[in-house]
């Protein structure tokens, strides 16, 4: 399987240095759309608290989904972040700790602000879709 073509092209804003790329071209192959992920704790409960845990909380659960897939960051395409009450301190936050789960990889990505998500504990979700490795 060929990994993803990223591009930024010169007409669009340059945001490489920020972790994420304008265009991501998905190859031949399987796909797999992961759903929304939220702070959802071992014990299925949700987990209340700071954006910054639940940011752990939900890039843990990104990082399992990528496993079970037997995929790695260089094989998502894009992510779609929903953040409660977004301000650029809250990007800040989540930013930060994507880029360390990315690790390089700069798939599309999409920022959206939400007055609120499906239960009132929860101040984020991601979804991801992923290209699967193999066939």
């Amino acid at each position: 399987m060929t990994t993803p073509t990223l591009l930024n092209p010169n007409t669009l804003p340059q945001t490489e240095s920020i972790g994420y790329s304008q265009i991501a071209i998905a190859h031949t192959g399987r796909m797999a759309f992961v759903s929304g992920q939220v702070a959802i704790s071992d014990d299925e409960l949700p987990v209340s608290g700071s954006l910054d845990a639940q940011a752990d909380i939900v890039i843990e659960n990104l990082s399992r989904a990528l496993a079970a897939l037997d995929g790695a960051a260089r094989d998502i395409i894009q992510l779609r972040i929903y953040i409660v009450d977004l301000k650029p301190s809250s990007v800040e936050i989540v930013m930060g700790k994507l880029a360390t789960f990315l690790n390089g990889a700069r798939p599309g990505l999409t920022g959206v602000g939400v007055q609120s998500l499906a239960s009132p504990e929860f101040l984020l979700e991601i979804e991801m879709v992923v290209q699967l490795p193999g066939e």
